[in-house]
């Protein structure tokens, strides 16, 4: 194939899959020349780990592919050819490079070990002409409009949100506008689950998350929850839920894939309280999107400590890992049907309740005393909605060596008596007959 002559622009997507309110995408299409855009399913994301099971699983690899589709479709309507490869972003992004005149790539920053590994090694096989533009886009709250040095992050939840809600705002949201057609040929295909090396799967028809990737479900969820439904009006009652599409917005999945943007969802929220009313459930999503904020930063923060044994705040404990403990804990066979019916509920569905999480890590961390980062990584594996922030940032908080200074330890049969009652959750996924 042919090296062409014209300039382009390349934006390399990652986790944020959406074309609207997307902040690289917009700064790319300002540099005015013609933008093309990338997105890899990066082999080693769907290989297996030193613990027995992939780092990725069929769920969000599922979730991966439809957002991706949607992208390409959405994109298309901004005359933007997508490329997607079954290749590493250093091998890929480089190939391409060979075949178009790319000058610049624009893609999202990212602040954490693995993703820092990958933009250097692409660094080292690109032109070192090539100009990198690298944009904060990812957070409620933009870092420069935050805070100018990390050590102010305040490591308490608490006074984290009561500065940014005091001294910050909400920046407005982006529109990108449509470029001018140019003719290009894209010779790329979106891989299949088979690709990746997967059995295809029907969702199960229990799911608490029966919804699909993309920024077009997005805001279809966006609108239905907000806005069709009023749902959000009751939010703070119902959000410990564990059964059923509305005890929660759902939000958490498209927000990790970046198919809407926690801008978005804020703005939307606004919106509703102009519109309708306002009360302690409008505003406790936007608490909770503060919540994630922190996390960002948090790992912004601290780094590698993140994915470290000690953690955050470097507190010691006597770790196991008894592989059978490990087992029974991840199969759902352990000595509580409480937190068995959660982990049964996760292997079935790549889904479960913020409840159910921070029982079944108490329980794995707490009181089997199990090496918290096995339970971490096997979320990761499962979640749909797994956000690395996140999902380490609350595994330190609960296993002790993270937020918490109160350092607590679930009491999973009280949970279990407060939030499941009448047993019709455990019931549910205890039963078997019910996937037969």
């Amino acid at each position: 194939m042919q090296t062409t002559q014209n300039p382009y622009t390349l934006v390399w997507f990652s986790t944020n899959l959406r074309i609207q309110d997307n902040a690289v995408l917009n700064h790319a299409l300002q540099l005015n020349q013609p933008v093309i855009a990338i997105y890899c399913f990066d082999p080693r994301r769907y290989s297996e780990i030193k613990y027995g099971f992939k780092k990725t699983e069929k769920y969000r690899a599922r979730f991966t592919i439809e957002s991706v589709q949607d992208l390409k479709q959405q994109l298309a309507t901004l005359n933007i050819p997508l490329f997607v490869f079954n290749e590493q972003p250093e091998i890929a992004i480089p190939n391409l490079c060979s075949i178009y005149e790319i000058t610049d790539i624009c893609f999202q920053k990212e602040f954490t070990q693995e993703e820092l590994d990958v933009c250097m090694h692409l660094k080292s096989h690109v032109s070192e002409n090539m100009k990198w533009h690298e944009i904060l886009d990812q957070f409620l709250f933009h870092p420069d409009d935050v805070l100018t040095k990390f050590e102010q992050i305040p490591k308490v939840f608490t006074n984290f949100r009561k500065v940014l809600e005091k001294q910050s705002h909400v920046r407005p949201l982006i529109f990108s506008k449509k470029q001018t057609a140019f003719p290009i040929e894209n010779y790329t295909r979106i891989p299949s689950l088979e690709t990746l090396g997967f059995s295809d799967f029907e969702t199960t028809v229990h799911s608490a998350f029966p919804f699909s990737g993309g920024e077009t479900a997005a805001q279809n969820r966006l609108n239905t929850y907000v806005f069709e439904t009023k749902k959000i009006g009751f939010y703070k009652k119902t959000r410990n839920g564990l059964l059923g599409v509305d005890y929660s917005s759902k939000f958490s999945t498209w927000l990790a894939n970046g198919c809407i943007s926690a801008r978005q969802i804020y703005w939307a929220i606004k919106d509703f309280e102009t519109e309708h009313f306002k009360n302690e459930s409008t505003y406790w999503l936007i608490f909770e999107l503060i919540w994630r904020d922190f996390f960002k930063y948090i790992a912004w923060q601290h780094g590698n400590a993140l994915f470290q044994i000690d953690g955050i705040n470097k507190n010691t404990y006597e770790w196991k890992s008894d592989p059978e403990l490990i087992q029974k804990w991840c199969s759902g066979t352990t000595a509580e049907p409480f937190v068995n019916a959660n982990m049964i509920e996760l292997n079935k569905t790549g889904w479960m309740s913020n409840r159910g999480r921070q029982n079944v890590a108490s329980y794995f961390s707490k009181t089997l005393e199990l090496d918290w980062r096995i339970g971490a990584a096997y979320f990761e594996s499962l979640l749909i909605d797994y956000d690395v922030h996140s999902n380490y940032g609350n595994w330190l908080y609960v296993a002790g060596v993270g937020n918490d200074p109160r350092n607590r330890t679930f009491n999973v049969k009280l949970q279990a008596e407060r939030y499941d009652g009448h047993g019709k959750f455990q019931k549910r996924w205890l039963q078997n007959t019910l996937f037969e």
